[in-house]
C-alpha cells in the first residue's frame, strides 16, 4: 500500500506503518510520519479498533484520527523504529 498523505498545519506528511512488531503483536502498531518538505520524522503507536493487520488498520483511520496520532507522536530520535536517529 502506498503511503497516505495528510495535511497538518499547512505541511504535507506521508503516513505509513513502521512494520515493527512489538511485544503486543497485533494489539499495537507503529505509525511513521515523514515530513514531505524536510527531514523530520515522527513515530506514534496505536491500538487498532478494527482490523488487526497493520496496513488494513492504518487504512481504516480517518484523517482526523491520523492528525490526533500525529499530535501524540514522538520525534524520530526517541523511537526504536527509526534506530533512534535524528
Amino acid at each position: 500500500m502506498p503511503p497516505r498523505q495528510i495535511d497538518i498545519n499547512g505541511s504535507t506528511w506521508e503516513v505509513a506503518s513502521t512494520g515493527r512488531v512489538t511485544q503486543y503483536t497485533r494489539d499495537e502498531f507503529g505509525v511513521l510520519f515523514r515530513h514531505r518538505g524536510g527531514p523530520e520524522v515522527r513515530v506514534a503507536r496505536y491500538a487498532p479498533l478494527g482490523s488487526r493487520q497493520s496496513e488494513d488498520s492504518l487504512a481504516e483511520l480517518s484523517d482526523r484520527e491520523l492528525r490526533d496520532l500525529w499530535s501524540r507522536s514522538q520525534p524520530s530520535w526517541t523511537a526504536p523504529e527509526t534506530g533512534y536517529r535524528r
